[in-house]
């Protein structure tokens, strides 16, 4: 449902949701723990800390660590800017022009279907996982 790309980003802040207060973890070690290559995994990093979810530290004892709390990052806040779910507004038919005035022979199973993950992911946080202990590999 989300793009391997959206289960690394979310290993790998589930994962340093569970670091102690102010530590931080290093790229690699973040990658040999999800099972990523690293140099794709340091980049995933850069682009989750452009997006405000972690921040990062040069040097003896840095790396990355969450930029908020975990309970106020949702799995939405991390996948979406890398899988665009929100656009999945189009026709699961595939049909130019389909809405509720005009529905496809499935418009109202899927629209139910799309708010429902929509809110699951919007609903569920990296707090929730780190604490269920979500493992990885």
């Amino acid at each position: 449902m989300i793009s391997k790309t959206g289960i690394h980003a979310t290993l790998a802040l589930t994962l340093l949701a569970q670091l102690g207060p102010g530590k931080f973890a290093g790229a690699s070690q973040i990658a040999k723990e999800v099972g990523a290559p690293p140099n794709y995994l340091g980049k995933l990093l850069k682009q989750l800390a452009q997006d405000g979810l972690v921040e990062s530290q040069k040097g003896f004892g840095g790396g990355f660590r969450l930029a908020k709390s975990g309970t106020k990052i949702s799995l939405y806040d991390i996948v979406e800017p890398l899988d665009k779910i929100s656009k999945w507004n189009g026709c699961f038919l595939g049909r130019a022009k389909c809405s509720d005035k005009s529905p496809c022979a499935v418009h109202h199973r899927w629209s139910k279907i799309r708010e429902g993950y929509l809110e699951f992911l919007k609903e569920t946080t990296i707090a929730e996982l780190a604490e269920k202990n979500v493992s990885i590999g």
